[in-house]
């Protein structure tokens, strides 16, 4: 999936995939995707529901090697 933006949050314990997806988002337009890659296992029970409570909409994820890609679409 084609994204305009790519986040890497690998590395990176809960809260701060969280807090770089938020800053991240700011700096797109609505409609436009965000790509964001994590390795941490709550990342994506959190970002569904930060992505949910805010608006955006979680349009596909993936899991390869350890690594969590999630593609989210700015509200």
């Amino acid at each position: 999936m084609k994204a305009d933006k790519v986040l890497d949050a690998k590395g990176l314990a809960c809260p701060m995939p969280i807090v770089r997806t938020k800053k991240a988002m700011g700096e797109l337009s609505s409609g436009e995707i965000l790509e964001v890659q994590a390795t941490d296992k709550g990342a994506k029970s959190d970002l569904t529901a930060w992505a949910k409570a805010g608006g955006h909409e979680l349009v596909d994820d993936a899991e390869e090697n350890g690594v969590f890609t999630f593609w989210l679409k700015k509200g």
